[in-house]
């Protein structure tokens, strides 16, 4: 860090996305200081899914065994009429481009817990707890950052504030910024459960499309169940938390006296996104940036995303490697994504959120008559990220680049463990004799020894898109696949504007 600041980054709120970005940040070798109002790790479960991309990203930080002691993959998705009848079902594959199950559902807690002892190991990460953002004062490189604590106001001196506090943002709302409210709205009663020896819960994901209760029930981490059930209208949060209420919501499940309920809570699910997710050095991440209904299971996932963007961009402009404008990329990147992700969850919770019975038996008969037809709908597509630091034109741009993975020994190989955290360009031509400087790509030749089980999984990929080389940026996103020298060239251009 040069000049007199007191740290390169401060990170307000450490859920997931905080300690993610400040993990992240840590081992750029910056200066972060992570701030939560909380003194402890929030001790129940909130988010209950995330997908391959994430646990890759876990994968990179080093915490993919602890966390899987947390999590189990999720096999099928279905949403099913009040009758039991299957209208939609999206089977989960046990493998993805990221080389892990695309889906994992999680207990937070834990999750939360080996992303905290990793920050607690790392020198250059400070954490504050306990500690409540008051506000910014703005100047020309930097902020001033107020905070308060048990032992009294503070002021520090920053380059870059990232608002990572969640759906009520304090971050957010002193900098001014409002939101675009894609007008989903409804309240959920959410009730999680430790689930005994003799419970017989579901094995797979549900949605209930039931209108006159609409329902969801997904597993959790490992022993963990958690149930939906959509207010009706007059219904108050207060009259649904009743536990004579939950008893009879959970009987037609026959788990009486067979779980053990760990937490319940009305939530409204919607979907809003921040107007500006940069304004100087000011930034917002995760449910501070956008939130969305949970029907696809994305919101921690795209807040995770959002770390991952900007942990390597902002890296670069404090190293003095890159122009501030490449900041400008992360919502251009971002958003689009996100919105994506967004439109197609609220399209998700429309199936399931009616209480209208003719609509509800008019929607029935039309997915029924499609699956009967053999053509229903296919699961949501992941969308690539929006125009940024990307080649123009390039083949695969934006896409989110191959984790091949072979069994050795009983072992499970996958290609991030052999390189290194950089930048990649792997290419067919032998690497440069020289290390990289700067921002420069690490250059890996596809006959390297380091990859060689992997090679046969690389040459079909750049064999389908005609190319000798691709270059993946380190939030392991394509850049462009092609021509070497042309994409280290572009790359180091798109750098420095």
């Amino acid at each position: 860090m040069t000049g007199t600041f007191d740290y390169d980054v401060v990170i307000v709120g450490l859920g997931p996305v905080g300690a993610t970005l400040a993990a992240l940040l840590g081992r750029e070798n910056l200066r972060v200081l992570a701030v939560d109002k909380d003194t402890n790790v929030y001790p129940l479960p909130r988010a209950a899914h995330f997908d391959h991309e994430i646990m890759r990203l876990f994968q990179s930080l080093g915490i993919d065994k602890e966390v899987l002691r947390y999590a189990r993959a999720a096999p099928a998705y279905e949403f099913r009429t009040a009758r039991g009848e299957v209208l939609l079902r999206y089977e989960l594959p046990q493998t993805s481009a990221s080389g892990w199950p695309s889906s994992f559902m999680f207990h937070q807690p834990g999750v939360e817990h080996a992303l905290r002892d990793l920050l607690a190991a790392d020198p250059k990460v400070e954490v504050r707890l306990g500690t409540a953002f008051e506000g910014f004062a703005a100047f020309d490189g930097g902020a001033f950052v107020s905070l308060a604590s048990a032992d009294g106001p503070s002021r520090t001196k920053v380059r870059y504030l990232v608002g990572c506090d969640g759906a009520s943002s304090a971050v957010r709302a002193c900098a001014g910024i409002g939101l675009q409210d894609f007008a989903f709205d409804e309240p959920w009663l959410v009730i999680d459960a430790i689930v005994g020896p003799d419970a017989q819960v579901p094995d797979i994901n549900l949605q209930i499309c039931d209108p006159e209760r609409p329902t969801t029930c997904v597993l959790m981490g490992p022993g963990r169940h958690r149930w939906e059930f959509m207010l009706k209208p007059g219904e108050s949060p207060e009259e649904m938390l009743a536990d004579n209420v939950i008893e009879s919501l959970l009987e037609p499940w026959n788990v009486s006296g067979k779980v053990t309920i760990d937490r319940k809570a009305v939530y409204r699910f919607h979907g809003l996104i921040a107007k500006s997710w940069r304004q100087g050095h000011v930034l917002l991440a995760g449910d501070a940036a956008h939130q969305m209904p949970p029907f696809a299971g994305q919101g921690m996932c795209s807040g995770v995303r959002d770390a991952a963007n900007l942990a390597w961009k902002l890296a670069l402009v404090l190293k003095g490697l890159a122009g501030e404008a490449i900041l400008d990329t992360y919502q251009s990147e971002r958003e689009p994504h996100v919105r994506a992700i967004l439109e197609a969850s609220i399209a998700m919770g429309r199936v399931v959120c009616t209480h209208d019975r003719a609509a509800a038996a008019a929607r029935d008969a039309a997915l029924l008559a499609q699956r009967a037809s053999g053509h229903s709908p296919e699961p949501p597509l992941a969308p690539r990220i929006g125009p940024g630091v990307l080649s123009a034109g390039a083949a695969a741009a934006g896409d989110l680049f191959i984790q091949p993975w072979v069994m050795r020994h009983g072992k499970a190989l996958r290609l991030d463990d052999f390189l290194p955290r950089s930048s990649w360009l792997i290419s067919r031509q032998p690497a440069q004799k020289r290390p990289p400087i700067g921002a420069d790509p690490t250059h890996i030749d596809l006959g390297a020894a380091e990859i060689a089980p992997f090679r046969s999984q690389l040459d079909a990929w750049l064999d389908a898109r005609d190319a000798d080389a691709v270059l993946i940026r380190p939030d392991r996103y394509v850049f462009g696949a092609g021509s070497a020298e042309a994409l280290v060239s572009e790359f180091a251009n798109r750098l420095s504007t």
